[in-house]
């Protein structure tokens, strides 16, 4: 019998910031997997609540990072891909500290992407779920416009449906994809930063969500993203207009279709809003910071707080040429 091609090397990454107690949780999870990932790496953002003094103590065989200030989950996820491929991790299985996986949901994603038949997948996204069950509105996938009936039918045969962007929360990623790829974008600090480096990462490539990959989102309240976000919102138009400016995630198409859709997106954050005066300031802010303004490279943001992560860093070039 010819022989099997050898099990890939799989790293679980997770991002957290002043939530102990939760990630403990997580990280239990994470490593009572079957089989467990090949080595666990806790990225904590300057937490002030003991988690980091919590991982040594009770997961002492994880690699833990204390970076040096907040990078936001950007920073985070950006400095974790970098070491985890700079450690040699052929796929990356990336997840936020409020994230439990069930039992069985990185086999399932690591099955899904072995045996995908359309070429290797860029990503494989799990199913999220709040903790009644349902599933979670704040990470789910965008399912791919215009897909082929071959592309379907090839997702379909092992379980999968095509997606053309996902969130952190539980995302396997292909680490030799990611190299050609980049980090995702660092500066832009909280949100949209998965929808960037996803929407990148499966451009021309094959992205998946694995519904027998089943994780557990504890956010504290049932929604998305959108519902009253304050002061955050600045952070959601800034990097939309960054996004929209790029021309590596999306096509042409897709950047007029999408950018339809962010506007119909806001007008219903501001319509649903109890403090829509915050919300056109940051509006405001946004868009002429979005404007005037391009993100740091990620080595640059990165450098102050991780410089292990920078010298293990993609280059920003090999990003730019995909």
């Amino acid at each position: 019998m010819p022989s099997l091609a050898p099990a890939p090397r799989v790293a679980a990454v997770v991002v957290t910031w002043n939530r102990r107690d939760l990630l403990m949780e997580a990280l239990a999870a994470v490593t009572g997997q079957d089989p467990a990932p090949d080595q666990v790496i806790v990225i904590d953002n300057a937490s002030t609540d003991g988690s980091a003094a919590a991982v040594r103590e009770q997961f002492p065989a994880v690699s833990l990072t204390e970076l040096a200030e907040n990078t936001g989950g950007a920073g985070g996820f950006a400095c974790a891909l970098a070491l985890a491929l700079a450690r040699g991790a052929d796929l990356v299985w990336l997840m936020d500290d409020d994230t439990v996986p069930e039992p069985g949901a990185l086999a399932a994603l690591v099955d899904a992407w072995r045996r995908a038949p359309a070429g290797t997948p860029a990503l494989v996204a799990s199913r999220v779920v709040w903790t009644d069950g349902r599933p979670h509105p704040m990470n789910t996938p965008r399912e791919k416009p215009f897909v082929s009936a071959a592309e379907r039918r090839a997702a379909e045969s092992v379980g999968c449906l095509p997606i053309r962007s996902a969130s952190f929360v539980s995302l396997l990623v292909d680490g030799a994809q990611c190299r050609r790829r980049g980090l995702p974008q660092a500066d832009y600090f909280l949100w949209n930063d998965d929808f960037e480096f996803t929407t990148r990462m499966v451009r021309g490539s094959v992205g998946l969500l694995c519904p027998a990959s089943v994780v557990v989102h504890k956010t504290k309240t049932f929604g998305s993203t959108d519902v009253d976000p304050g002061e955050r919102f600045f952070y959601e138009v800034r990097n939309k207009v960054w996004m929209l400016r790029s021309g590596r995630p999306l096509g042409p198409v897709e950047r007029v279709l999408y950018a339809g859709s962010t506007v119909r997106r806001w007008a219903r954050t501001f319509a649903a809003s109890s403090d829509r005066r915050t919300l056109r300031r940051c509006l405001v802010r946004g868009l002429s910071a979005g404007l005037r303004t391009r993100p740091r490279p990620t080595e640059e943001v990165l450098a102050s707080v991780c410089p292990e992560a920078v010298t293990a860093a993609p280059s920003s070039s090999a990003a730019a040429s995909s």
